[in-house]
């Protein structure tokens, strides 16, 4: 009865969508308010019918409820509690349930937050989320609907996916569609000061912290997929390139180029039309995004769906938003015309268009890489992959760029550099990174793309310290010239900090890229691999390890049974074991492999057990993944700081 409940909740929010949509457009152009307080209502009444209508699918989940067609294809009666409860988001039709019921609840958040602050937008921004949402809810009722029955009722159901059952993909997930669903915040912000008429910068400053919540979710969200990539999949390493991959990096690329871009149209009124297009691009790609996934264009290991259908509509879907929000615009844009200029290419505001257009580029790179092989299919039905060499070929060289850039802001003035500070501080800063360089070159490194990252790390990092100094100096002698004796270096140090939130937060965020850029470049240049038979009692050396195959035995669980190596590792006196497995789930014949992994701040033992050649012999692939850690730890300092600039008032700093 509760999925018949949660149905009839379903179909009562798609009707009360297109009420918020409607009474919110009626209200705004025929000057009727009373309409507009229905719009409001509609939204919060809208949350809580989508929260009961994934409610009752959770429900079904936990009670082992296989008349429901979703629940029998993504659950059994061996599966563990914690994926029960999370299976929603298992198969197409609950994610795209949890995107709607996320698309709700930002929806009752912004009319609860931004109501009496933005009344003249306020109307337009009900209308577009509304719209957004029905026609999110147009795609679940009609064509992925997760509250269908079956009849008969199965006594098991044929289990999740096995390489879905663990905790990377429990949360990977959840926390990208966070980022492409608050994306769609900022848009409607956006969209509703063109409509308006306040093309200025107001709407930027209401959407700061969703943007920047957008954006970091989106950043652990990718990187929660590359950490499930690594220790699931048994290839060694952290990113393929696969398409869907690229589904989710794509509007993260160009959300970065829109939180750089914004930071210029706040400071000096330019841009405008620019970031306009950003944030309407960031939005389509996330759109785009789940047409790669849900369509079944794509294969992959991330891609479960093949219904063309549902590609068929959410590529008409995002046509028409293209369509609408370009169209507004270009028919719009004499509101973005601005008298001022920049004024040289030497200055912060030129730093920031660069960085944009390498961000941008990026994009197009990676997106050309995604669509080429869909295009070429589909007009020759001859079958061709991008690959790593073509991302790595075009794509670092970007980013080596971006990362020169990040080092030089720093040192540059709005407006117009100042000679003097630059001869200052840039022959010293030059120094030290050709200094890493020969460090680097003297130990064997001679890779140029290696080279030139510890050239680029060494440069930002001392750049920002160098303007982290700089301005504390110039602070605590403010407040020796006011008379008082001047703070202490650490209280100076902290009210520096408390007073730029959004400054320092992105320092800290640059911090952690430099980290993530030393993993790397450490993983990327520095990995080695065997790949070879083992006995019990046959040892292998690799770097300074010496891993030898104790046995080779089985393990189970609730819902699997594994074939499980013990392999011993020693190196200077220090001796750890290491359990890698080949799993079986009960229900479905595809096999895992769960790779044993020993990690440390300098490397990664990562052991992969394969299959059995003979009798008492088994093939194993072992690699020395240096720094692969600091990738990991590069992205809790990134999260760090956005949640420090997230506490930034609202003033410009």
């Amino acid at each position: 009865m509760w999925i018949e409940i949660g149905h009839i909740a379903a179909i009562a929010a798609f009707w009360l969508a297109l009420t918020q949509t409607g009474t919110a457009l009626a209200g705004v152009t025929q000057a009727r308010p009373a309409w507009i307080r229905v719009s409001r209502h509609s939204a919060f009444a809208l949350l809580a019918l989508l929260t009961l209508a994934a409610g009752s699918l959770v429900g079904a989940f936990l009670s082992h409820d296989f008349s429901v067609r979703y629940v029998a294809e993504h659950a059994s009666l061996e599966l563990p509690l914690f994926y029960l409860a999370t299976a929603l988001w298992g198969g197409h039709e609950g994610s795209l349930l949890l995107w709607a019921w996320l698309l709700a609840l930002f929806n009752g958040i912004t009319v609860w937050r931004h109501w009496s602050t933005h009344s003249r937008s306020m109307p337009w921004i009900l209308a577009i989320l509304g719209g957004l949402l029905a026609g999110f809810l147009t795609l679940i009722l009609f064509l992925s609907s997760p509250f269908e029955r079956l009849n008969p009722a199965p006594a098991n159901g044929r289990d999740l996916n096995p390489l879905l059952q663990d905790p990377g993909m429990v949360f990977h997930p959840p926390f990208l569609y966070m980022g492409y669903v608050a994306l769609a915040i900022p848009y409607a912000f956006g969209m509703a000061a063109l409509i308006t008429g306040q093309a200025g910068e107001e709407w930027i400053l209401a959407t700061r912290r969703w943007t920047l919540f957008a954006w970091i979710s989106l950043t652990i969200g990718i990187v929660f997929g590359g950490y499930w990539a690594y220790y699931e999949l048994g290839w060694g390493g952290y990113w393929a390139w696969d398409p869907v991959e690229n589904a989710s990096f794509m509007p993260w690329l160009t959300a970065t180029a829109f939180l750089h871009s914004v930071m210029v149209q706040e400071r000096r009124g330019i841009f405008k039309t620019w970031n306009l297009f950003l944030i309407i691009t960031t939005f389509a790609l996330s759109l785009l995004g789940t047409f790669l996934v849900r369509s079944g264009v794509l294969s992959s290991v991330h891609a479960f769906a093949s219904d063309p259908g549902r590609g068929v509509y959410i590529l008409f879907f995002m046509g028409l938003l293209l369509l609408f929000s370009f169209g507004v615009l270009v028919l719009r844009s004499d509101l973005l015309r601005t008298e001022i200029h920049l004024e040289s290419p030497f200055s912060k505001e030129s730093a920031f268009l660069f960085n944009n257009l390498l961000l941008v580029v990026a994009a197009v790179t990676v997106l050309l890489g995604t669509l080429y092989p869909l295009a070429i299919e589909t007009l020759s039905n001859a079958k061709v992959s991008v690959g790593a060499p073509y991302y790595n070929k075009v794509f670092i060289p970007i980013m080596l760029g971006i990362l020169l850039l990040m080092g030089v802001a720093p040192l540059l003035s709005w407006r117009r550099a100042s000679l003097t500070r630059l001869r200052q501080g840039l022959p010293w800063l030059l120094a030290l990174s050709l200094g890493g360089v020969l460090a680097a070159w003297w130990q064997q490194l001679t890779h140029p793309y290696g080279l030139a990252t510890i050239a680029l790390i060494l440069f930002v990092t001392a750049t920002h310290l160098l303007d982290l100094i700089q301005q504390l100096r110039a602070r605590m002698a403010t407040a020796s010239r006011q008379g008082g004796a001047p703070p202490a270096p650490l209280a100076a140090l902290w009210q520096l900090l408390s007073r730029n939130k959004r400054r320092y937060g992105g320092m800290t965020v640059h911090l952690g890229i430099v980290v993530m850029s030393a993993g790397f470049i450490g993983s990327g240049l520095f990995q080695q691999e065997v790949d070879l038979f083992l006995s019990p009692g046959d040892s292998v050396k690799l770097g300074r390890w010496t891993l030898t195959l104790e046995s080779v035995g089985s393990a189970a669980r609730q819902n699997w049974s594994a074939v499980e190596a013990v392999v011993r590792a020693e190196q200077n006196g220090e001796s750890i074991t290491l359990h890698p497995q080949k799993r079986s789930y009960g229900k479905r014949s595809q096999p895992t492999t769960e790779a044993a992994i020993h990690s440390t701040w300098s490397e990664d033992l990562y052991v992969v057990l394969g299959d059995s050649v003979k009798e008492n012999t088994w093939n194993f692939r072992i690699y020395r993944n240096p720094l692969v850690l600091w990738i990991w730890w590069g992205t809790a300092i990134m999260a760090f700081g956005v949640a420090f600039a997230m506490m930034q008032g609202r003033r410009n700093a």
